[in-house]
């Protein structure tokens, strides 16, 4: 005889509180973390340079992770809480 196993589950349902957005970018200190993957400093950094430009972002800040698969460690969260009102998290590749 054969036992057949079901290895699925039903997806877990969650409800995602997100952080309330800015009416405006103009004034606002910005952290840009990059994850280490080739151009992501690059493509981050541009972003930040446009946000200046275009949007009136006061200041942008780069923030390296350790390596690209791990959330940001805590002395970068801990940076951030008190220098920046936006956060911008990139990718490259």
């Amino acid at each position: 005889m054969i036992e057949i196993l079901d290895p699925t589950t039903e997806a877990a349902t969650q409800t995602i509180a997100y952080a309330p957005r800015p009416t405006a970018l103009a004034g606002k200190r910005v952290a840009l973390i990059e994850n280490t993957k080739f151009n992501s400093d690059r493509l981050l950094a541009r972003i930040g340079d446009i946000l200046k430009a275009e949007y009136g972002v006061a200041e942008w800040t780069m923030y390296r992770k350790h390596n690209s698969s791990v959330p940001a460690h805590a002395e970068i969260i801990e940076q951030i809480k008190g220098s920046a009102d936006v956060v911008v998290a990139g990718i490259g590749d």
